[in-house]
């Protein structure tokens, strides 16, 4: 049985990405990695990558949490064993932030740019405390770099990994916390 006092690590990214894609490889990847170290995994609970970690961290034997929105579907995919149902898309969002003990964005698209945008400007503007913040893939690195730039106070705020051991990494002092 999984373990209810694990961190919990939300995991966003695209719902587009399908078994076979290299996104969805590795967001599995990335499920089983933050499962194997113990952390519980939260995701917005439908398809693409969100299926492909909960899947992974199933398959690991850890704990997955969906967070669905009832305005899109109340049905999570079929590796979410915890499903918390909220009305709007914006509620969804502010829930696995609440939940996160610690943050993933993996490719996606402009939903997955305003879960990192949000995440990032929450700590950035000290609405909630500062959590580890992982941007996963090349794709994230211009866009990051950039606000970085134009912002210089949110430097320091997202850790750019190009890699699940990466990621791991950035998330280490949160498996210290395990109980």
């Amino acid at each position: 049985m999984s373990d209810l006092a694990a961190p919990i690590i939300s995991v966003f990214g695209s719902s587009r990405c399908a078994e076979g894609d290299s996104a969805y490889q590795l967001a599995l990847e990335l499920g089983k990695a933050l499962a194997q170290a113990g952390f519980a995994v939260a995701s917005g609970g439908y398809g693409g990558a969100m299926e492909a970690v909960s899947r992974g961290a199933a398959e690991a034997g850890g704990r997955v949490i969906g967070v669905v929105a009832s305005a899109f579907s109340s049905k999570a995919n079929r590796w979410v064993q915890e499903t918390i149902v909220v009305p709007k898309w914006e509620d969804r969002l502010l829930k696995l932030i609440s939940l996160g003990d610690g943050y993933v964005a993996c490719a996606g698209g402009t939903g997955t740019l305003v879960e990192l945008a949000v995440a990032w400007e929450m700590m950035h503007k000290r609405l909630i405390q500062r959590k580890p913040l992982v941007a996963l893939g090349a794709s994230w690195r211009a866009v990051v770099e950039q606000i970085e730039a134009a912002d210089g106070n949110s430097r320091g705020l997202v850790h750019l990994a190009d890699s699940i051991s990466g990621t791991m990494s950035a998330l280490e002092a949160l498996r210290s916390r395990k109980t």
